[in-house]
């Protein structure tokens, strides 16, 4: 389960990034953007890190409020749920509800 998470991670990140970098390009153009809701989802589910960072390289949406301070709040939420899946914690913590749920241990 641990490499779909990754994956997930990767992907998720990824499509955040560019995502982001063809909405400046797109600001820059004046062509149709792509809508901050779409952009806020996939931070959300995800893709934080790689909206952030695309925010901050190419310099995009980094003062647009209340869109960078929720960019930011996904970021960090992102980060503690890495950390506490990368220390074990978030298993002592959804393996009781998954076991309730289910009547078993995860595979």
């Amino acid at each position: 389960m641990t490499e779909y998470i990754l994956y997930w991670l990767i992907a998720a990140n990824g499509i955040a990034f560019v995502l982001m970098v063809i909405d400046k390009r797109r600001a820059e153009t004046g062509d149709q953007r792509i809508s901050e809701s779409a952009l806020l989802g996939w931070a959300f589910f995800g893709g934080a890190v790689g909206t952030v960072l695309a925010s901050r390289l190419v310099r995009h949406k980094t003062r647009k409020q209340p869109f960078a301070t929720w960019m930011l709040i996904w970021l960090w939420i992102e980060i503690i749920l890495i950390l506490a899946w990368w220390l074990g914690l978030l298993d002592q913590l959804i393996l009781p509800v998954a076991q309730r749920w289910g009547g078993g241990p995860l595979a």
